[in-house]
Formats: structure tokens, C-alpha cells, sequence
């Protein structure tokens, strides 16, 4: 993306997509915040998705994620799909395998743009497409002794 009025501050980035991981260890928000930092940035937007105490009228005591090998993979390629679509500075994706409880960081997701509708967008599209197209599984546990798998 080239800029209309020659300045250099809003040519596209050389790679915009600064970090995909999946992990099995505790998401950091300043870590995926940091990534997308950009000077030429007026908007950033952050999503972050916790486990909560219920799904479906019943309580939640636990829940575990696991994935497919190729999720990272994929988790990529919906980043560069964004990408395309959108005129993205910066973007990273994190998401949590593993056995995780209520409050716990599940996936971390943030977008930068230069304007503050276009990373709203940008996000939304990334965490929804990270949803429904990676294969990363939810096993939740719930108080009734009843459990439940849920995932792409």
C-alpha cells in the first residue's frame, strides 16, 4: 500500500505480520500490544478472549485447547488473508493450548492500522476467521460432571 501524498510514514510495513504462535504457557498482553506498535498507527485494536465461568446455562469449572499440528499454519494464513484485505501495519495472533481456568487468557489477537475503523474491522475479522477456521479444540468441563468438545 503506497502512500497517496509521498510520505514515508505511510508506506505499508515490510511485514506486517509480527507474531502467530500457539503456546502452552500464559498469553501476555503487553507482548502482543508491543508487536503491533507502529508510528505511523492511529488506531490500534486488541481482543482478548478469557475463559468464563459458564456456556450454556451450566457453570464451567475447566476447560483444556488442543490443536491440529497444521494450526499455526493456518492461523497465518487468515493473517495474511487480513492483511490483504485490509490495510494492516502491524498484526499478531496468540492462543493458548492446554489445560486453562476461569479468568485464564485463551487467545490474544491485535491489529494496527492507520485509522481506528479499519483496525477495529481488521481485528474483528481476524479473531472471527481464527474461530471458525483453525483447528484448535475446547474441552470444556463443566460442575455437573457433564464435559463438552467445541472447536473448529
Amino acid at each position: 500500500m503506497a502512500s497517496t501524498n509521498g510520505h514515508l510514514g505511510e508506506q505499508a510495513a515490510q511485514d506486517p505480520i509480527k507474531l502467530i504462535a500457539i503456546r502452552d504457557a500464559p498469553l501476555s498482553l503487553d507482548e502482543v500490544f508491543r508487536a503491533v506498535g507502529d508510528d505511523a498507527a492511529g488506531g490500534t485494536a486488541l481482543f482478548v478472549g478469557t475463559v468464563r465461568n459458564h456456556d450454556g446455562g451450566t457453570d464451567v469449572d475447566e476447560l483444556g485447547y488442543s490443536c491440529h499440528p497444521s494450526a499455526e499454519d493456518e492461523m497465518r494464513r487468515i493473517a495474511e488473508k487480513v492483511v490483504a484485505e485490509y490495510p494492516v501495519r502491524a498484526l499478531a495472533a496468540v492462543h493458548r493450548v492446554g489445560s486453562l481456568g476461569v479468568g485464564d487468557l485463551a487467545v490474544v489477537v491485535g491489529v494496527s492500522c492507520a485509522h481506528r475503523g479499519e483496525a477495529f474491522e481488521a481485528c474483528r475479522k481476524l479473531i472471527d476467521d481464527l474461530k471458525h477456521e483453525v483447528p484448535i479444540w475446547k474441552h470444556q468441563k463443566f460442575s455437573d460432571g457433564t464435559e463438552e468438545w467445541v472447536g473448529a
